[in-house]
């Protein structure tokens, strides 16, 4: 359809108005909801691993100055730096393997929360309460994995070990002072 409400086709009389991305059978359209969450997904990682990094490089900050032996000598010039250097040098890799676990659940997450959102005006009362149960299982794991990668990435910073021996360690370490 051409639209003549400017002057347009006057300057380029074979001009026309035609949207590339409405409606169509091309494989952007048929793919256009693996491609939102394909987005949502890197979305995730991408900030989860911000995340981890931060986590990371201050554990490895107060590390350094905790395991020094002379505090003044052994403390490096710029704690924080150094730390951030060390993260991204040696454990990139382990940073991204706990925020690609936590990722994963989050999409699932989001998925479930998209589906209740779509069901709103259902009536089936077991589908309500099977997504309500599924809902708060997930939400209890992604709590879960947050506190035991955060105390991963404390061991990665501390030991340099990789994320699923430090997740283990941690896992271990708390579980033997939980009455404390």
């Amino acid at each position: 359809q051409t639209f003549n409400t400017t002057n347009v086709t006057k300057l380029c009389p074979g001009a026309q108005c035609t949207f590339a991305f409405y409606g169509g059978e091309s494989l952007y359209h048929k793919y256009i909801f693996i491609f939102q969450l394909a987005n949502a997904f890197v979305f995730l990682w991408l900030v989860n691993f911000a995340i981890a990094l931060g986590q990371c490089t201050l554990a490895g900050a107060f590390a350094s100055y905790y395991w020094a032996s002379r505090k003044p000598a052994d403390i490096p010039l710029w704690p924080l730096f150094s730390s951030f250097g060390r993260a991204i040098r040696y454990h990139t890799g382990s940073l991204a393997f706990g925020a690609l676990i936590l990722a994963v659940v989050q999409l699932i997450r989001v998925i479930l929360e998209y589906l209740d959102h779509k069901l709103k005006g259902t009536q089936n009362s077991f589908t309500r309460f099977l997504l309500c149960c599924l809902k708060c299982c997930f939400w209890c794991l992604e709590k879960f994995l947050k506190f035991i990668n955060r105390n991963a990435y404390i061991m990665i910073a501390i030991y340099g070990k990789n994320f699923c021996t430090s997740a283990k360690e941690a896992f271990f370490l708390l579980m033997r002072n939980v009455v404390r």
